[in-house]
């Protein structure tokens, strides 16, 4: 996921990596690490005593994307760190790592004993096996003595300690508050509802019938049989998913169980929509969406799902691009239709995205702290999210800052994300919002602005949620040989859906239906009930969940 509320600020990166969660040394290698009484230190092991010296020093990972211009300097040493060495309380040595290989170079480090005191990663799995193994200290007494920025946060936001709390009850991980808003929008052609004289769908058959004259009915009235209803790539089909809140996993009756009858319903929809032709029916080749994409930009393409929490890429930028080629057009956020099981909303911004952990072998826990603590706070959050004010900004009529010179900022503030990774940008208040950035003396902004809050009213309530059991940063990691089951059954269960909607008569939904719960039990997918049941039975008043969400949205 991406976030942007300005396009002279670079953007907070919140996609979580996944790959191969292994530490590249053995236990003896590991066991290494030694305590004051010279022997290995247990899991969250501090050392007894810690001599707090006036200003620390100490190490901490820092991503390195290759972004930072030859006049910047390098990642490690830059504007930005120097600032941060500068003005806070230790003394910062960074170890960069490729983000494209982050967890290979973690592993390398640990083999090699080089672990960074402070380790920022945003893979939840990775995170979690290190505490499986061992590699973490808690927080919990180093946040009360000596990080009251911290600790305020936890006190006002108790989901940010759910979130940051592993099983034994303590609290090990460190988040930053983003911000959120709903991310999709599954957007519809009003301009063609009116030529059509179509209301807004509030059903899935309604839905459907406009889907169908938006696909036959000529509704750009270049007379050709040129235009699609509906997607169902990528996004657009994860709409129709959610729409039947066919999320998985799902508590129904108060437990946690995967629901097949909502996966039969959302792919009998989809059924449907490729049957009569309303769709592209070369779809499933459409890996990344970019086809449908073209088609919602081109004019050809009536109801479509897309990101509209990024301000300028894709939201602003594809609107503008819509309008210089279908300039009549309009837009509106189609709430999605009501169906059997309820009726929801799509994703969210995690608001409490977990971040950073400390290494159990850090050899001064304190100044790693005060750091944490130090980059936890609302001044620094507001540097790193605009500069320095009279350098990079100025007050704006808003009350909000505003950029003194575009491109300065552009090369100046283009890498800093990644060092703020530990800061809080919502702690800036309402200038954190996308809608503080637009500027409604410029029209095309003045109208995405007004699709933005109709977007956050259609999909921002909890009589509308999400069906997920919560956003994916969040959802419990399994043990390893569960996760190989899991991901291969979701591979050969959306191959049977997948295959059930392009087949016609020849491979029903009830074919599929029974084929997908035949491969679950052979699988291994009541393995994964078991474990996903017990789970939730132990922890769905301390884990952060969906309904966590719409705490921040009330805030």
């Amino acid at each position: 996921m991406k976030i942007g509320s300005n396009k002279w600020v670079s953007v907070f990166a919140v996609t979580a990596m996944t790959g191969t969660l292994l530490i590249g040394c053995s236990e003896g290698k590991q066991e290494k690490q030694p305590s004051d009484n010279g022997k290995p230190a247990a899991q969250g092991e501090a050392k007894k005593e810690v001599k707090e010296a006036a200003r620390g020093s100490i190490t901490a990972s820092l991503y390195d994307r290759g972004r930072v211009p030859a006049e910047e300097g390098t990642m490690d040493k830059n504007r930005w760190t120097e600032w941060v060495n500068k003005n806070g309380p230790a003394d910062v040595k960074y170890v960069l790592i490729p983000r494209t290989d982050s967890i290979a170079k973690f592993n390398t480090l640990f083999a090699s004993g080089d672990v960074p005191d402070i380790i920022n990663e945003y893979d939840t799995k990775y995170r979690d096996l290190l505490y499986q193994q061992k590699q973490l200290m808690p927080l919990d007494d180093l946040i009360e003595k000596y990080a009251p920025n911290y600790k305020k946060l936890l006190e006002q936001y108790p989901q940010l300690k759910k979130a940051g709390t592993k099983s034994d009850g303590k609290l090990y991980e460190i988040g930053r508050l983003q911000g959120t808003m709903s991310m999709y929008s599954l957007i519809i052609r009003a301009d063609w509802l009116k030529k059509l004289n179509l209301q807004m769908p509030q059903t899935p058959e309604e839905l459907f019938n406009v889907a169908k004259a938006f696909a036959t009915q000529d509704p750009n009235g270049d007379g050709k049989k040129n235009t699609y209803g509906i997607s169902l790539a990528q996004d657009t089909g994860m709409a129709i998913s959610k729409m039947y809140g066919a999320a998985g996993w799902v508590v129904k009756d108060g437990k946690l169980i995967y629901d097949w009858d909502r996966e039969k319903a959302s792919n009998a929809f989809k059924k449907r929509l490729f049957d009569e032709g309303i769709v592209d029916k070369d779809y499933l080749t459409d890996k990344n969406g970019e086809k449908a994409k073209q088609d919602y930009l081109s004019g050809k393409l009536g109801i479509y799902a897309m990101q509209h929490s990024q301000q300028l890429n894709p939201g602003l930028n594809n609107y503008q691009t819509l309008k210089k080629n279908a300039p009549n057009a309009e837009i509106v956020p189609l709430p999605l239709p009501k169906t059997q099981f309820g009726q929801f909303s799509m994703n969210f911004l995690n608001p409490a995205q977990m971040t950073t952990v400390i290494y159990r072998g850090a050899k001064d826990p304190v100044a790693a702290m005060k750091y944490i603590d130090f980059m936890a706070s609302k001044e620094t959050a507001g540097v790193m999210k605009y500069g320095l004010e009279g350098t990079h900004w100025k007050q704006g009529p808003k009350g909000c800052p505003i950029p003194m010179d575009v491109e300065k900022n552009k090369k100046e503030l283009v890498y800093v994300p990644d060092l703020a990774m530990q800061t809080s940008p919502d702690l800036v208040g309402v200038c954190n919002q996308t809608e503080s950035s637009f500027d409604e003396s410029i029209p095309d902004q003045k109208e995405y602005l007004a699709f933005i809050k109709q977007a956050r009213a259609a999909y921002e309530t909890p009589e509308r949620p999400i069906p997920d059991l919560t956003l994916s940063e969040h959802m419990p990691t399994l043990p390893s040989d569960l996760a190989k089951i899991s991901s291969d059954l979701d591979l050969q269960i959306s191959g049977i859906w997948a295959k059930s909607v392009v087949s016609g008569s020849t491979y029903t939904v009830d074919n599929a239906l029974s084929d997908a719960k035949a491969v679950w039990e052979k699988g291994g997918g009541k393995q994964l009930e078991d474990w996903y049941a017990k789970w939730y039975a132990e922890n769905k008043d301390k884990a952060f969940l969906s309904q966590d969400i719409y705490k921040f949205l009330n805030k």
